[in-house]
């Protein structure tokens, strides 16, 4: 039965071609050669979807746009569902002009700013993030560190939360990233919501390289020139609009 299940969702969904989104990796000692725009890409994004009652923040920390591609699909994602607003934000940036330039950073977008205040506006969020050593990336971290006082007042305790994210590589973090970040959510009593294996057959994809896990979605930026595929964009589409049917439900159930 649960094979044929299987069958059937895999035989909805339009098959991808071989090799469709194969990406040539750069030999490592190239990699470490161009060690400034490694770091800069693995610490290229984070985001935060917010979902306000139907209003969805995305926040997010973007280098390179890797992240920041997710975010803009899973706030279509989240936007798609009746009666929730979603928004885009951006995280403070902790690295001064100085090193970014040398790490070639393109210009920020004109995503504004989100506060830790702003927070507590939210009904739901969707947190992204690049990974470091298989941890979110400094900046996101040095975000939450300053929502003290919203943990203080525990006014974020009991709303849902996602977490999406990017790696340099297949096995640069794309789960240890989402779990070493749920004690963030932990201490502040916020509700994990994975997307599982919602996303269908997506999940299953075994032909091409595919970003992402149980924990959200994902994708890898390799040496910085690959960008997000179509399965992998379809899949933070899945988990916005997914994140924020769950919150619509807790705030109409409250």
């Amino acid at each position: 039965m649960v094979e044929s299940a299987f069958n059937n969702m895999h035989n909805k969904r339009k098959p991808l071609q071989v090799g469709e989104y194969a990406h040539a990796f750069k030999p490592w000692d190239k990699w470490l050669a161009e060690g400034d725009a490694i770091i800069s890409d693995f610490l290229q994004c984070f985001s935060t979807l917010l979902l306000k009652a139907s209003f969805c923040y995305c926040r997010y920390y973007s280098m390179y746009g890797h992240v920041e591609k997710l975010a803009e699909e899973i706030k279509k994602g989240a936007a798609s569902v009746e009666g929730v607003e979603a928004t885009l934000w951006q995280v403070p940036e902790t690295l001064p002009e100085e090193v970014l330039g040398k790490m070639s950073a393109p210009p920020k977008s004109d995503v504004p700013i989100i506060t830790t205040n702003q927070l507590a506006e939210a009904d739901g969020f969707v947190f992204g993030f690049p990974t470091r050593f298989g941890m979110m990336a400094a900046q996101f971290k040095a975000f939450l560190d300053a929502t003290g006082g919203l943990w203080r007042t525990q006014q974020l305790a009991g709303k849902p939360a996602g977490i999406f994210y990017s790696t340099g590589s297949q096995g640069g973090g794309q789960e240890t990233t989402a779990l070493t970040a749920i004690t963030q959510l932990v201490h502040h009593g916020m509700i994990f919501v994975p997307i599982g294996y919602t996303f269908g057959a997506g999940m299953f994809e075994m032909e091409n390289v595919k970003g992402g896990s149980p924990y959200g979605a994902g994708t890898f930026a390799g040496d910085g020139s690959r960008q997000p595929t179509e399965l992998e964009l379809e899949q933070a589409f899945h988990q916005g609009k997914y994140v924020a049917g769950i919150t619509k439900k807790l705030k109409g159930s409250a």
